[in-house]
Parts: structure tokens; C-alpha cells; sequence
């Protein structure tokens, strides 16, 4: 387990460089102990295996086409990740297929009460849709029950949205749902009929993830349509409905979106979030009383964001701007598929600034001794650091002298946000009941002008 651990570790920092911001809800829902099956969506290849291991708190060894086995960088990462290699038609045409000992091996995780994870579409995708899943996931469930009767197994669904999937420092939302539980029938089921009794559970696994997944067709809307959902909702709702509401919106969205009022609406919307982002606020900081000094202190933070962060990020630009220049028109190049995009670039850019991290040090150490070599290596990743935080608030930079303004009167600005959000939480009502479809039961009544930002 050390190496795993070592390993997850270092995906853990490696990814939370690599998005601004990664948001992990439904941990409640994943068990402790006991057998477990996650499954989940597929949209970014390698990041998504990464991502639920780093995440979902139980080791996981996941289910991996046998091809990748096949790089000479990947290899050993799969192997201390514990992977298990599976054949699949995509990669082996009408040759036959010699899953069984790989069956064997993910029967005796689950039976000793381990996890793995598996993605029921096979390939990933960049598709804004679910692809239909595949039994073999819904087969293993059952070969294990039907192995390991009085084993307790739940499969656990992993939803996984990607804001803008093909870039560095966007978003991730990681949801786990509710875990869904094989009843001895089912077991029975599967013994007369495998087939059917696995595609049974396969749609129902299906049906429990597509309840998690989110689309639109890029951040900007997704962020948007986000906003209006935390107008919109009362207080205090479970996360299921959350995620319901947030699904009509993006369901529903792009058949009205030419409507004037809607172009309206959302761009009120988007002026109102980008406000609330300028002075570092959230949409739930409005339903709450601001401490003492507050303003002054959000001051002096972007003040430290412009007078230290931004020299530094100026002072590592010759490291970091050509290897995001590179990223940036390579990346497409040299993935294969625009799945892997990500990927490509996640990988990518991990080596990249590790060779500079650690090879800038040493010539430096060769060329002007050991202490130029140690003050580079506590430099470059204070500088990385610098970037990233700047990035984070480059709109915010742009509107250097309005932001400073804004953070110093911080509570006359959040009492005319709050006025502002109270008159759209009315206009976001009254458009839902003018548009929403015909025979589309509302999941709230009218909610009140303090409605949950959560």
C-alpha cells in the first residue's frame, strides 16, 4: 500500500495544480469499509480514474484497457495504482477476448471487502451525453455476489463535470450519489439469466449516474445557469434536488436561450456573478453579516495579490510562460482525441515543470555553486504559486483601481449586491413560470428573496 499512497498523494497536489478549483460533494454516500463498486462517467480519460482516487477517500483499483500497460511511463504508475488490465474489442478487433483471470482478480478485491472502479462506457468521450454503458461492470457485481452470498457490495456512482475539460486552472465537480445495493433476487436473477439480469442492473446504474451529470456546452454557460440554480432554489435543499434542478436548467436551457427576455436574464446574471468575483465574494457571503474589518482585510489580500504574487508570477515568467505557450498549441497535436486533451496536457505539463524545477537547480549549482542551486528551488515553486494565484484573479487585475475601490467600501458594495440579488431572485421566478415546459411539475414554490446559496 505505500507505494499507492505515495502515489495518490502526488496526484493530489498534481491536481489541485492543475484545476483552480475541484469541489467534492456526496463523500457521505461512499462507505467507509465493505465492498465497493464506483463507477463513473468518462469524459477525460486518465483524469477521471486520478480524480476519484484522490477524492473518494477508500483505495481503489481501477479497471484499465490493457493497451496503456503497453507505455514505458505509464506502466509503473498503473502497477502501484494497483490497476487490473482488461481486454477490449475497441483494441483487439475480432480477436478473442481473454478477460477471465482479470474477472478473477476484481472478484477477489470486492470478496476480501475491497473497492474497485470501473467506467461503464468504455471509452471516453467528449460527448455532452452519456454514452450507453456496457454490462461488464453490472457483471462483476453480480459474479461477486453470486461468488461472496452474504457480502455486503455497493455500488457507488461518480459523477464527474468538467468545466472546460481541455484546460489548465478550470473547475471540477466530483459527486458521488447514492449507493445502489444488489438484493438477493438479483443474485438469483443473474444465475437463470446473466444477460438480463446484467443489463437490468446496468440501467439502473445508468439511470443513477445520469442523475449526477451535468452538461452544457461550456463553462461560461454552465457557470451562469449555476447562478441562476442558487437564485432560484430555497433553503436548505437536499443535495438530490440540487442536482435535479441543476439538470432542467441545463436540460432546458438551450431550446430557450434565443428567447430576448432569457438573453436578458442571463446576462444580468453573468454581470452580477462577475461582481461578486471581482471583490472575491460568493454568491452564499451575501447571507451572511461581514465581520469586523473584513473589507480592510480583503483589501490588504489583494494588495498582496498585486505587490508580491504578481512580481513573483513576473519574476518565473521566463519558466512558466513557455511551457503554457507550449501546452497551449501543442496540446491538441499531440492528443489523439479530444477526450485525452486534458490529459495530455496534465501529464505534459507535470514533466515539463519538473524538468525545470529540479534541472534549473542543477545547472545553476554547476555554474555558480550550491547555494544558487537551493534558492532556485524554493523560487521557482513560490513563483509557480505566484502564477497560479494570479491567473486566479486576472479579471479582478484588470479592474485593479474599481476592485480596490470596491474592497474598500466592501459593505456598501455587498448591500447593493444584496438588493441586486433580491430584485433577480424575482426575476429568475417569474421567467422560470413563464417558460418552463408544459406539464413540467415545479420542484419548489416560489422561494423567498434570502433563497439558499448553497
Amino acid at each position: 500500500m505505500a507505494p499507492y499512497r505515495l502515489l495518490r498523494g502526488l496526484l493530489r497536489i498534481s491536481v489541485r495544480v492543475f484545476f483552480r478549483r475541484i469541489e467534492v460533494v456526496g463523500l457521505e454516500h461512499v462507505p467507509r469499509t465493505g465492498a465497493v463498486v464506483f463507477f463513473g462517467n468518462h469524459p477525460n480519460s486518465l483524469l477521471d480514474p486520478a480524480l476519484i482516487c484522490c477524492f473518494c477517500e477508500r483505495v481503489v483499483r481501477f479497471v484499465a484497457k490493457d493497451v496503456l500497460f503497453r507505455s514505458p511511463l505509464l506502466r509503473p504508475v498503473l502497477r502501484a495504482m494497483g490497476a487490473v488490465p482488461v481486454q477490449r474489442r475497441a483494441d483487439h478487433g475480432e480477436a478473442p477476448l481473454a478477460n477471465e483471470l482479470a474477472f478473477e482478480r476484481l472478484f477477489a478485491v470486492l470478496g476480501a471487502s475491497g473497492a474497485i472502479g470501473i467506467f461503464p462506457e468504455g471509452l471516453s468521450h467528449d460527448a455532452s451525453q452519456l454514452a450507453r454503458f456496457k454490462t461488464g461492470a453490472a457483471r462483476i457485481a453480480l459474479g461477486t455476489r453470486e461468488r461472496h452470498p452474504g457480502l455486503a457490495l455497493r455500488l457507488v456512482p461518480c459523477g464527474l463535470t468538467y468545466m472546460t475539460p481541455q484546460r489548465f486552472r478550470s473547475s471540477v465537480l466530483v459527486q458521488f450519489g447514492p449507493a445502489l445495493e444488489i438484493a438477493p433476487p438479483s443474485a438469483a436473477a443473474f444465475r437463470a439469466d446473466p444477460r438480463g439480469a446484467a443489463r437490468e442492473l446496468t440501467e439502473r446504474m445508468e439511470a443513477s449516474l445520469r442523475a449526477l451529470t451535468v452538461n452544457a456546452e461550456d463553462w461560461e454557460t454552465l457557470r451562469v445557469l449555476d447562478g441562476v440554480r442558487r437564485l432560484y432554489q430555497p433553503p436548505r435543499i437536499s443535495l438530490d434536488e440540487r442536482v435535479e434542478l441543476a439538470r432542467r436548467f441545463a436540460t432546458h436551457y438551450p431550446s430557450l436561450r434565443h428567447e430576448p427576455e432569457i438573453e436578458r436574464l442571463y446576462g444580468h446574471v453573468a454581470d452580477y456573478l462577475d461582481r461578486l468575483g471581482s471583490v472575491g465574494l460568493t454568491d452564499r457571503d451575501l447571507g451572511r453579516e461581514l465581520r469586523p474589518g473584513e473589507g480592510l482585510l480583503r483589501l490588504l489580500r489583494h494588495l498582496v495579490l498585486v505587490l508580491v504574487w504578481l512580481p513573483a508570477a513576473l519574476a518565473g515568467a521566463p519558466v512558466h510562460l513557455p511551457v503554457g505557450l507550449l501546452l497551449g498549441i501543442t496540446g491538441e497535436r499531440l492528443s489523439p482525441r479530444k477526450d485525452v486533451i486534458g490529459t495530455t496536457k496534465f501529464v505534459a505539463g507535470f514533466l515539463l515543470l519538473a524538468l525545470a524545477y529540479l534541472g534549473l537547480p542543477a545547472l545553476l549549482g554547476l555554474r555558480f555553486g550550491w547555494r544558487a542551486a537551493a534558492v532556485a528551488l524554493v523560487l521557482l515553486p513560490l513563483s509557480g504559486y505566484g502564477t497560479l494565484r494570479v491567473l486566479e484573479r486576472v479579471v479582478a487585475l484588470r479592474r485593479l483601481a474599481k476592485t480596490s475601490l470596491r474592497l474598500l467600501f466592501l459593505r456598501r458594495e455587498v448591500e447593493a449586491l444584496r438588493k441586486e440579488r433580491a430584485a433577480l431572485v424575482d426575476d429568475v421566478v417569474e421567467t422560470v413560470q413563464r417558460f418552463k415546459p408544459e406539464g413540467l411539475e415545479l420542484l419548489f414554490p416560489r422561494p423567498s428573496p434570502l433563497a439558499s446559496a448553497e
